[in-house]
């Protein structure tokens, strides 16, 4: 594929998936606000579990909950559901045109494992099926009427996919395979729990029977795993900016106590929306957020400071030249790059040395950088960047 037109298709499916996110998150949020905020109705009606009424953008709206459904259907019924679908197929979308189409520089990593494109890919597909069936079984099994047990449960398992992944596919792709996985759970709840349950609704309701009770309370079930699971997918949609927990060598249980704090924060804001607010979620989130920082933050040591005296720039810059500026250069020679990613270049000794310290925290301390290794750095020049930048990063 053309260059350009790759990284414009890219461009393309990327704003889409944040568009499409956008609008369903929103709803999500949405609803499940509403759900927690309705209250008994001010005057009773039949079949009214309880009522809203709220002031936007210059109208008052109320909002009638109805404890099943309405005697009968209104002419207009409208149903939240393409934007799940929408997300989830351009974000697998994105999976392919970046992780598998690029599978050599993204997707597989012969520091980590070495696998062939097909097996890493078959990998990355696998886990997506595997965490609905399993998710999904569990659900419909009797730890699914235990909600504590089934989030532990969920939590286990997730870590577990979240280390196997760490130890086949390149760490930056282990992170967006398990928040791919988790986008499919939630795009599958949708898919094929509580949009059917709704038509099943809707469905006894045209037939003048009675609708069943179940099947909406289970697609409130899953709604309600949706918003739970939506700070943690937003977090990995963005890790890859932040190397210090994907490239870590415990990336996987970093990811876990991310997840946590995305579970905690939320939590917290359903709690508050409920009337029954906690004093002590969000600061325990900020304080393992700290815990993980300290946690990634650099040890020096090892082979990464080495001992072998100042390094020369000289030598800095032709391990650069032939190391990180086939990606990081005004013209990239990478094939499928037309510009340097992030808009991060390396051509002149000045943009070396204003990128010192990017470089010791991807190339050395993770080393995520290079993608892949496809440059082939080697232990004794990562280490000389080391010695270069920790004396100093001078010219000389």
């Amino acid at each position: 594929m053309d260059a350009n037109l790759g990284q414009w298709l890219n461009l393309a499916l990327r704003w889409a998936h944040v568009i499409a996110g956008v609008a369903w998150i929103g709803t999500s949020f949405y609803f499940n606000w509403l759900n927690s905020r309705i209250a008994p109705a001010e005057r009773p009606e039949p079949g009214v579990s309880g009522e809203l009424w709220s002031v936007h953008g210059g109208g008052f709206y109320r909002v009638v909950k109805y404890t099943v459904a309405p005697e009968r259907l209104p002419a207009t019924l409208h149903w939240f559901k393409w934007e799940a679908y929408a997300t989830w197929l351009t974000g697998f979308a994105l999976l392919v045109l970046i992780y598998y189409l690029g599978a050599a520089a993204y997707l597989i990593d012969p520091q980590v494992a070495r696998l062939g494109v097909g097996a890493a890919i078959a990998v990355g597909i696998g886990s997506l099926v595997a965490a609905w069936l399993v998710y999904d079984a569990l659900c419909r099994s009797p730890l699914g009427q235990a909600p504590l047990a089934l989030a532990s449960v969920l939590f286990v398992l997730g870590t577990i996919l979240a280390w196997a992944l760490s130890e086949l596919l390149a760490p930056r792709a282990a992170y967006m395979h398990v928040g791919a996985a988790l986008g499919t759970i939630m795009a599958a709840n949708v898919f094929r729990v509580i949009i059917p349950s709704q038509r099943e609704m809707v469905a006894a309701l045209t037939q003048g029977r009675a609708p069943n009770a179940t099947l909406g309370k289970q697609a409130a079930l899953r709604s309600l795993h949706n918003n739970y699971f939506t700070l943690p997918v937003l977090f990995i949609m963005v890790s890859g900016h932040y190397p210090a927990t994907y490239g870590h060598r415990l990336s996987w249980l970093i990811l876990a106590g991310l997840t946590l704090v995305g579970v905690a924060t939320r939590h917290w804001f359903n709690l508050r929306n409920e009337g029954r607010p906690n004093a002590w979620l969000l600061p325990g989130a900020a304080i393992a957020m700290l815990a993980l920082a300290l946690i990634t933050a650099p040890r020096g040591g090892g082979a990464a400071a080495g001992g072998a005296g100042a390094a020369a720039f000289a030598d800095v810059r032709l391990v650069v030249a032939r190391r990180c500026a086939p990606c990081h250069s005004a013209a990239p020679t990478t094939p499928g790059l037309a510009a340097a990613p992030a808009g991060v270049a390396f051509d002149t000794p000045q943009e070396i040395r204003d990128q010192a310290a990017r470089i010791l925290v991807v190339a050395v301390e993770t080393r995520t950088m290079p993608l892949g290794n496809v440059t082939g750095m080697t232990e004794q020049e990562r280490d000389l960047l080391a010695r270069w930048i920790r004396d100093g990063a001078r010219f000389h």
